[in-house]
């Protein structure tokens, strides 16, 4: 293709006409590259963009952080919609909701130009501490996949690509760039691997970024078992494999080439052109590898339209009363009731006449922070702003609690350092003192006292809970947040939220806290033996000799499996969430049982809303392998449907479920089985509320 050819000419060629196969466009556009073009075009040229290839034609191709509001690469021009974070995204426990985030963000993200969002974060929340927990969904990998799922459908309906992040085993902060996840090959493919593996089969996402940290000694970018052999080869992706920002500095430029690696971010290290040409002349790597790599950044560039006329492609549209809306419902949906002593929640408008609204988040505003998730919003009602717009004319507000009918005590962590934030995990599961020593001061004066949350992970409540009469997670609730917790605490909105994570009494409960071995970055005194008590941090760091090793020793057993599998009795469950009206579970039914080799069957059940208002109930469904030939969890979430019911009202919620559901790893054998047997079908609440059970028999 010569340099003279004129615009009009590259407009007409092939691979910029949408009506021809998508196949037939990459390969016509690869034959009118040569290799110094795709090595320019492997890595970035700016923090979100890649290099434009002047000669055919081809503008950068931009791309943006945004895992709840399109945030980093437009941050500093724009004002977008801020969403509630994913983890209480995941506790609405309602895929519809995620994949309406999901349009609506990809919307948001077009408006501005961009065609790929760095997002859904899908990491399993392995610890509390962990400074992303807020952008990750949860600790279970059936509702992390069900969820992870609905968001990539929605955003890629809009031609975005959604890049899934962080591919693998990224569950903590602390040395992120450099410790190696040495983890089991069950526990990659029952815990960390699920999620993963349905965006690609069932959602066919188009980017995956991978991760910083070691896998068993291996770097991500340069990981062919964990990008070529699993992610290519046995799961079938079909897009590309971008770098997370940086990941590449301890790599090697043919190891990454050779893994799967296309797109290196932000800026070239290891694919700079005079190196991959070095190493391609080497022999280090083919050139038919390296082109397979690249095609794939170059198909989804034409998946989202990037060479088509503009008027093909949908326009976007940002900080809409739609987007708005749907911030608020989710926002509604995700805030868990965990405490409701004496039914003082709801509030009666009519009755109350005083209230107190007090604590540190109750007039923060928690989208600006936490490092690349945070969004410029539009606006932002806080709690204090949203529970005044509620009570205005109809209740007095009285700056203290001891002249009020009802506190509202709002209190949690933002986004500083070693609190909710990318790069620093927690220190403490624990609030701050100060926040501990103003409940406990706030109780004194007004035992009608409401504890409000406002966070993105598990906090301990020892010493303080038994003492309030209600508590409720709010998590990060987005533009609308504050607005969401008065329709919540006044009745407007009956809460339907259930935890997507355990929240434990204390830290050592915790799995990934049995020692120094299974979590190197902690900093609180309860792990450590007797009369070590006054070793300082920074000399218990240096102490430690495996700091650049963390150690999955509990295997399979993270979150719920491990409270249930050690008798463990939890703060609050996975799974839980109170409401203002009553369910009553009736009638479990299997159709088809027993059964055999792939054969599906159903689990049927009658749910009532008993109460006075109406109300949506989350029925769980889990289920327990009762002899096996290697351990396993008590019970496995393998089903969960959410049903809105009026007073009195009855429906029947169907699971459906095949082979698969019962099915375990075997690492010996290196695959999925079932083994024959008897099954207990648990259908409950919660993962520790079961209300029925039954039994099915699988003849192998």
């Amino acid at each position: 293709m010569s340099d003279k050819n004129t615009k009009e000419e590259l407009v007409n060629l092939p691979f910029r006409d949408s009506s021809l196969d998508i196949e037939q466009r990459v390969e016509d556009l690869i034959e009118r590259m040569n290799l110094e073009e795709m090595f320019s075009l492997s890595s970035g040229t700016t923090i979100f963009f890649t290099r434009p290839l002047k000669r055919l034609g081809i503008k950068k191709w931009k791309m943006s952080d945004g895992p709840h509001g399109v945030g980093s690469g437009v941050f500093f021009f724009k004002k977008m919609t801020y969403f509630p974070t994913a983890i209480g995204r995941t506790a609405t426990w309602n895929p519809e909701l995620s994949k309406e985030f999901g349009i609506a963000i990809a919307e948001e993200l077009r408006s501005v130009g961009r065609s790929m969002l760095l997002a859904p974060g899908i990491n399993i929340n392995r610890t509390p501490l962990c400074g992303r927990t807020f952008e990750y969904q949860t600790e279970d990998p059936y509702l992390n996949a069900i969820t992870g799922v609905a968001v990539v459908k929605g955003i890629q309906s809009q031609k975005v690509a959604a890049c899934v992040k962080h591919y693998a085993a990224n569950n903590q902060e602390f040395n992120r760039f450099k410790v190696s996840v040495e983890v089991s090959e069950r526990a990659l493919e029952e815990i960390y691997y699920p999620a993963f593996k349905a965006v690609v089969e069932d959602a066919d996402a188009w980017s995956i970024m991978a991760c910083h940290n070691r896998l068993n000694g291996i770097l991500g970018c340069e990981h062919s078992n964990l990008l070529r052999k699993t992610l290519f080869d046995k799961w079938g992706f079909r897009g590309f494999v971008v770098s997370d920002w940086f990941a590449t500095r301890y790599t090697k430029t043919a190891p990454c080439v050779n893994a799967g690696l296309t797109l290196e971010m932000p800026i070239p290290i290891v694919y700079k052109k005079k190196r991959l040409k070095q190493e391609l002349d080497a022999g280090k790597f083919t050139e038919d590898v390296f082109k397979d790599n690249f095609k794939r950044l170059l198909r989804v560039m034409l998946l989202t339209g990037h060479f088509d006329n503009p008027e093909e492609n949908p326009r976007g549209s940002r900080n809409t009363p739609e987007h708005q809306a749907i911030a608020r419902k989710i926002a509604e949906e995700g805030i868990v009731l965990l405490k409701n002593e004496n039914n003082i929640l709801p509030l009666d408008i009519n009755k109350v006449k005083s209230i107190a609204i007090l604590g540190p988040m109750a007039k923060k505003k928690t989208g600006f922070g936490g490092g690349s998730s945070m969004v410029r919003s539009k606006y932002e009602v806080t709690p204090l702003k949203g529970i005044k717009a509620k009570c205005k004319k109809k209740i007095k507000i009285v700056s203290k609690p001891e002249n009020a009918d009802i506190t509202i005590l709002v209190v949690g962590i933002g986004h500083k350092k070693f609190q909710d934030r990318e790069n620093k995990d927690k220190y403490f599961l624990e609030l701050p003192a100060c926040q501990i020593e103003l409940i406990h001061q706030t109780i004194e004066k007004t035992p009608n006292t409401i504890i409000v949350l406002v966070n993105g992970s598990p906090i301990s409540m020892e010493g303080w809970i038994e003492k309030v009469p209600a508590v409720v997670e709010a998590w990060f609730g987005g533009l609308e947040g504050g607005n969401a917790l008065a329709n919540i605490l006044f009745g407007d909105v009956n809460p339907s939220g259930k935890l997507p994570v355990t929240f434990p009494k204390r830290l050592i409960d915790s799995p990934a806290h049995a020692s120094f071995k299974t979590y190197p970055g902690i900093k609180t005194w309860e792990n450590l033996k007797e009369g070590d008590a006054k070793i300082k941090h920074t000399e218990i760091r240096i102490k430690w000799d495996h700091k650049d090793k963390v150690y999955y020793d509990e295997g399979i057993y993270v979150g719920y499996r491990h409270f249930d599998s050690k008798n463990i009795e939890p703060l609050y469950p996975f799974g839980h969430g109170l409401s203002y009206t009553s369910f009553k579970y009736e009638h479990l039914k299997l159709r088809k049982n027993p059964v055999s080799g792939n054969e599906g069957f159903s689990v049927s059940v009658d749910i009532t809303n008993t109460g006075q208002r109406s109300g949506s109930e989350v029925a769980q469904l889990y289920i327990q392998d009762v002899k096996c030939s290697t351990d396993r969890p008590l019970k496995e979430l393998k089903g969960f449907s959410k049903v809105k019911l009026e007073p009195g009202e009855k429906k029947t919620i169907v699971f459906e479920l095949n082979k698969t559901a019962l099915s375990f790893y075997d690492d010996q054998e290196h695959c999925w089985k079932a083994e024959k047997g008897k099954f207990i079908l648990l259908i409950g609440s919660s993962s520790r509320d079961i209300r029925l059970q039954g039994e099915l028999e699988y003849l192998g």
